[in-house]
């Protein structure tokens, strides 16, 4: 099909809800995709933070194959041993104290059950979280995301979300209390303009958290799977070597097959019942085959130390830059500021053939790469920004 019949029929058929790129996107390696006229682009947005592996990763694609051949999916009813292989990967890669899995669909999902295992966990309702951080589109979500107009379309909001200032704990200490069942936050504020804290702020949120009894949330589904040049922001230097309560993921954890999870400590797991939670197509085989694949993929390719290397690799290509203002961000998740707005940016890149993504900051372009991205890649990147 044509692009313009495919966008014909997209448009009569499906419910308008982004405004899209014009293109369609038919096939994917590495960091490139091909659309359905034959152009090859440069993706370095990764279908928003999602293909972390890369598109159609060798290991990936078979293992989901594999999957597919044996059985598709069977409910949380019975056990599986690519559940169980699945879970016991994801733990062993994450914080120490995180040391059990819950598999849900999505970030938002994963977001609603983390709130309420923090209020099971505590007895307690309210649930602290900050100006511009995005936890998703479901109702508790985004009743706590307090950006731009994403809480405003979410109305009727749930009760019981107070916001805070990120970056600011006396703003957090003046709103939480005994009240309090879970403070979350994104330790990397991604669509507010890639925006980041000090890491004594973590260690002060942990401490208050503690003194409080209140449970504390790092929802991961963006920084999380090796994106930040870490298996996961918690736990490492950039947050002080804090290791929050729970942790919430998604978006990389399946290298594009729908998934996401809650990682809790034994604090939080000890207050879940059996039929507290549940979700249909969560823990399901496929998904978990993805899950698992795309975490051995990581590994096996180094592709955490990559990341590392791209980010110190664009830093030092864009220091003196004429334009940039500053470079936000850490590992595949940069903000790239501008000295005025980067739509044109945006724009003059898809030109050339570079996709890339944008931020509720007008002047900061963002960079959500697949984590094997290269340096070669980058420079195309960089021609691109140069060019007139």
């Amino acid at each position: 099909m044509s692009f313009a019949e495919i966008k014909r029929i997209e448009d009569d058929f499906q419910v308008e809800t982004y405004k899209k790129m014009p293109m369609s996107v038919e096939r994917g390696e590495g960091a490139w995709v091909w659309t359905s006229e034959g152009e090859k682009y440069l993706d370095l947005y990764g279908g928003h933070a999602v293909c972390a592996t890369g598109h159609s990763h060798p290991h990936v694609v078979k293992a989901i194959q594999e999957q597919a051949a044996n059985v598709l999916f069977y409910s949380n009813l019975v056990y599986s041993e690519i559940r169980a292989k699945a879970a016991e990967k994801l733990v062993s890669v994450a914080p120490a104290g995180l040391t059990k899995a819950f598999f849900c669909n999505s970030g938002t999902e994963a977001n609603e059950n983390a709130m309420r295992m923090a209020r099971m966990a505590t007895g307690r309702e309210e649930i602290v979280t900050f100006t511009g951080g995005f936890h998703g589109r479901t109702a508790d979500s985004i009743s706590g995301t307090f950006l731009g107009k994403y809480r405003e379309i979410g109305r009727p909001n749930v009760p019981g979300h107070v916001p805070a200032v990120f970056g600011d704990i006396e703003s957090v200490r003046a709103v939480a209390d005994k009240e309090t069942a879970a403070i979350m936050l994104e330790p990397i504020q991604s669509m507010a303009g890639v925006i980041e804290a000090e890491p004594t702020f973590f260690r002060q949120l942990r401490e208050l958290c503690d003194e409080l009894g209140i449970i504390l949330i790092f929802d991961e589904v963006q920084t999380g799977i090796g994106r930040t040049g870490n298996w996961f922001f918690a736990g490492s230097d950039l947050a002080d070597g804090v290791e929050p309560d729970i942790i919430t993921l998604a978006k990389s954890l399946g290298s594009g097959v729908p998934v996401g999870a809650c990682l809790v400590n034994d604090k939080v797991s000890r207050g879940i019942k059996v039929n507290d939670l549940g979700t249909t197509f969560g823990g399901g085989m496929l998904a978990m085959a993805a899950v698992l694949a795309t975490l051995e993929a990581i590994e096996s390719d180094d592709m955490i130390a990559n990341a590392k290397s791209t980010e110190e690799f664009l830093r030092d290509s864009l220091a003196g830059h004429s334009s940039v203002r500053s470079v936000k961000g850490k590992g595949c998740l940069i903000g790239i500021e501008f000295d005025g707005s980067s739509a044109p940016v945006h724009s003059k890149l898809l030109d050339h053939k570079v996709i890339t993504g944008t931020s509720s900051d007008p002047n900061v372009l963002r960079l959500l790469p697949p984590l094997c991205v290269n340096k070669h890649e980058i420079g195309i990147l960089l021609s691109g920004l140069n060019s007139r």
